[in-house]
């Protein structure tokens, strides 16, 4: 009789240490998808700030009195290159100062490619027309891999914070990753006045 309640127990330790492991392979499959979204962020921004010296130097054979814009691009483009964030401990605020420094890159750019209206050849110019719609682009698949990310990271953390997976998430270090968030006012629509 002790000898079979000794191999249920042994059984029931091996059920749950095999069920432990299995919940912590995946949490770590589950982190690694959120890393490599997290890198498909970088490698769009990285493309963005990649664009920025052609564009401002294709702008400057137009536009060579506009060295504040230039400056505020450049400076706005050395400040979000020198950010570095790590996805596997990653803040909320790291992730704010990052998506800050790149909506000061956004806004300097679009300041930039506002400065073609006050230029006919520039605007016709078709290194310039590649470049903005490239820029375009750019900005539509930072869009798309930011929203990638959110989904991935709102996967992880629904998973470890669920009872039982919060035990074993709990004893492993595994922590929630941060979202990206809206800019601050864009609930606000813009006025639009003809």
């Amino acid at each position: 009789m002790k000898k079979k309640s000794t191999w249920i127990i042994i059984a029931a330790i091996a059920v749950v240490v095999i069920w432990g492991v299995k919940v912590n392979n995946k949490m770590v499959a589950m982190e690694e998808t959120v890393t490599k979204a997290w890198a498909n962020v970088e490698n769009v921004y990285q493309r963005r700030a990649d664009l920025i010296p052609n564009l401002v130097n294709t702008v400057k054979g137009y536009a060579q009195h506009e060295t504040s814009t230039f400056e505020a691009v450049t400076s706005a483009r050395a400040k979000a290159t020198s950010i570095t964030v790590n996805p596997e401990n990653m803040t909320a605020e790291q992730l704010k100062e990052f998506q800050k420094a790149q909506n000061e890159v956004g806004g300097a750019l679009g300041r930039l490619i506002a400065i073609s209206e006050s230029y006919p050849e520039l605007k016709a110019n078709e290194n310039f027309k590649e470049l903005q719609a490239q820029l375009e682009g750019t900005e539509n698949r930072i869009a798309v891999e930011r929203k990638n990310f959110n989904e991935e990271a709102s996967k992880f953390n629904t998973y470890i914070r669920k009872f039982p997976q919060s035990f074993i998430a709990g004893m492993r270090g595994f922590d929630k990753k941060p979202y990206f968030e809206a800019d601050e006012g864009a609930n606000k629509a813009p006025t639009v006045q003809f």
